[in-house]
């Protein structure tokens, strides 16, 4: 087989720009992929007869390699085949990959410019790339090796996905979150959703070079977090809602006593006093449960100066909104809504539908938000794929049986550039004294509050 070839046509297939790749629908034809993958299977099957995999797990990958590479070279040279050793560095490499890592995916997750990445079954796998979706130059062998993977990932965190348990949330180890459906739920074979977590820890200042906020608003949204004003950030799917999260827990004191509640542990925060909770699922007699509900109450017997919450999604929005009104200022959490009006609507549905708030009635659950939250940031993603924080808006008070709310500012877009970018600036909409300014009078942020809300105002944002 001419495997010395392999390489100059996998370089001829693989586009160098991120512009799309268009991969065929059916499984490749060519007849020396083919054959390197039927080489590699067979290698495979031999080496797990010879060696232990299991052992493997809590090896470095240097040291996978020197246990695997020998035997790799005594299972090669058994055969009649003309292989280089460039080739057995490759298929060393990908065995691996299958036996201790992702597999194919491992060429994705060390990509940093990747924000998501989506399987659809072994065949079709998809990518994010700022902001634009596109078809990765990868594929799995079959949908059997992608289901090994998805339970690997699954069962580094103690979790497990198998018929009777077809849907489970989890992470990597870097922090990535990671949702995985399979058969018979999954139509066209098990699908892997990753959302990859940054190494990097962004700021509000990387906001602004990225054009999600101006330098007032950052400023507008430091000077928020700074007065421990208690804050929902909603927005869509993918709209940089817990990035904006990572954003304003760095305007927290290292004096404070911060405790999270997260489905999978994605916060990153750098300060001396934090514990960080996570939910569990149950076990596979249906029971163990810890609920993010559970979490949240928890909390309150712990002796918190705030409480973040990852993501509000039920009964557990009554017990934030209770510890926001208690004397835990400053608590944040983020919820899916398309607009700050949604946001209120959606917390008072949630409120409603636990057992605690069903009793009740609407008004009484709208001022117990209006007494709770004082601001709600919306996060955006623009159809050009840029996140921008759209709106920041402060929650007044109530007049009658409604929740009167003000923005203090909001993304206002003003046409499309040739290179069909949104084009658009952050402005301030004329609100001098917000509620929450006395607040700012205990932490001596007044004049920094009123000096910036004057330039939003005036338009004269960077």
């Amino acid at each position: 087989m001419a495997f010395g070839r392999r390489k100059s046509a996998r370089t001829a297939e693989t586009p160098s720009s991120k512009s799309s790749v268009a991969l065929p629908a059916e499984p490749v034809k060519d007849p020396r992929i083919n054959e390197w993958v039927e080489l590699k299977s067979q290698i495979r099957a031999e080496l797990v007869e010879v060696l232990d995999s299991s052992s493997f797990v809590d090896l470095s990958r240097q040291e996978a390699v020197g246990q695997i590479r020998p035997t790799v070279d005594v299972l090669v040279a058994e055969r009649d085949q003309a292989i280089s050793g460039a080739m057995v560095d490759r298929l060393c490499r990908e065995l691996i990959d299958e036996i201790i890592g992702l597999g194919p995916l491992e060429s994705l997750i060390t990509r940093d410019e990747i924000a998501d990445i989506m399987v659809n079954g072994y065949r079709n796998v998809f990518i994010e790339v700022n902001g634009k979706v596109e078809r990765a130059p990868i594929s799995f062998s079959s949908d059997e090796q992608l289901l090994q993977i998805c339970q690997r990932i699954v069962r580094q965190v103690g979790r497990r996905v198998d018929e009777s348990s077809p849907i489970c949330d989890a992470r990597l180890l870097d922090g990535s979150r990671v949702n995985v459906i399979i058969p018979p739920l999954a139509i066209d074979g098990p699908t892997l959703t990753i959302r990859k977590f940054r190494k990097e820890r962004l700021t509000l200042s990387d906001l602004v070079k990225f054009r999600s906020i101006s330098r007032d608003g950052a400023e507008l949204l430091g000077v928020i977090s700074k007065i421990r004003c208690n804050t929902i950030i909603s927005g869509g799917t993918g709209s940089g809602k817990t990035t904006l999260l990572n954003c304003l827990t760095g305007f927290i004191e290292n004096t404070e006593r911060i405790v999270t509640c997260e489905d999978a542990a994605e916060l990153q925060l750098q300060q001396r006093h934090v514990v960080r909770l996570e939910t569990r699922p149950p076990n596979i007699e249906g029971g163990g449960q810890i609920s993010m509900t559970d979490l949240v109450r928890n909390c309150l017997r712990m002796r918190p100066d705030r409480i973040i919450v990852g993501e509000v999604r039920g009964s557990e929005a009554f017990d934030l909104l209770q510890a926001m009104n208690t004397g835990h200022d400053g608590s944040m959490g983020t919820l899916h809504a398309n607009s700050a009006r949604e946001a209120l609507f959606r917390l008072e549905s949630m409120i409603a539908a636990s057992p605690a708030g069903s009793a009740l009635p609407a008004r009484a659950v709208r001022e117990m938000i209006v007494s709770s939250v004082d601001v709600i940031v919306q996060s955006e993603r623009l159809r050009d794929g840029r996140r921008v924080i759209s709106t920041i808006t402060e929650i007044v008070g109530m007049e009658e049986d409604t929740i009167v709310t003000q923005d203090l500012m909001q993304f206002q877009i003003e046409g499309t550039a040739d290179d069909q970018t949104i084009v658009g600036q952050h402005r301030g909409l004329g609100v001098a004294n917000p509620k929450f300014a006395r607040r700012a009078v205990q932490y001596g942020e007044v004049a920094r509050l009123a000096d910036t809300l004057l330039r939003l105002n005036e338009g004269a944002s960077a």
